[in-house]
C-alpha cells in the first residue's frame, strides 16, 4: 500500500513539474535539473509522509498537502545548488569583460557537479566616445551536454558591464 501511494505521489509531482511551460515558451522549463529532481524528491517523500496521517479520504487529502509541500521544499533545495553553478559562470563574464583580450576563455567548473563553462570576449569597440562595449561568446555544459550563447556588454559609469539589450 505505501508503494502504491509512492507511487501516486511520484506522479502527480511529474504532472505538476510538466505543467509549466517556462520563461523560453512551450516545451521549456524554468527548472534546472537539481531544481527539478529537488521537486520530484521532496513530493514523492513529502507525498509518503503526509499518506502516514488520517484515514480514508483524510488520508488521501494528507498525501496531496505532502507531496505538495514536499515538491516545494524540495525545488527550493534544489534551486540554491543550481544557482552556485550561475555564481560561477557569472562571475568568469565579469572576468572574461574586465580582463581578458579578445579571443582568450575565461573558464569555470563547479567542484560539486562537475558543470562547467567558459566566457570568451570576440570583439570589443568603443561605440562612442569613452564608451566600450564587448561582443562575447558563453559556453555552459551540464549533464555532458554544452549550450552556447552570444551576447554584447557595454561598460557603465561605475565600471560595472551591463548587457545590452
Amino acid at each position: 500500500m505505501k508503494i502504491a501511494k509512492l507511487l501516486l505521489a511520484t506522479g502527480l509531482a511529474l504532472s505538476l513539474a510538466a505543467c509549466g511551460g517556462g520563461r523560453y515558451g512551450s516545451g521549456y522549463s524554468d527548472y534546472g535539473p537539481k531544481e527539478t529532481v529537488g521537486t520530484l524528491a521532496g513530493a514523492a517523500l513529502g507525498g509518503l509522509a503526509g499518506s502516514q496521517f488520517g484515514h480514508g479520504k483524510g488520508r488521501l487529502a494528507a498525501t496531496a498537502v505532502g507531496v505538495v509541500l514536499g515538491g516545494l521544499v524540495g525545488n527550493q533545495i534544489g534551486r540554491s545548488l543550481d544557482r552556485q553553478d550561475l555564481q560561477y559562470a557569472r562571475r568568469a563574464e565579469q572576468d572574461a569583460l574586465e580582463s581578458y583580450p579578445d579571443g582568450e576563455p575565461s573558464s569555470w567548473e563547479n567542484p560539486n557537479n562537475g558543470n562547467r563553462g567558459y566566457t570568451t570576449p570576440t570583439r570589443t569597440y568603443e561605440p562612442e566616445p569613452q564608451t566600450y562595449c564587448r561582443e562575447y561568446q558563453t559556453t555552459i555544459v551540464v549533464g555532458g551536454r554544452a549550450q552556447t550563447g552570444y551576447g554584447t556588454a557595454c561598460r557603465q559609469p561605475d565600471g560595472s558591464w551591463q548587457i545590452a539589450g
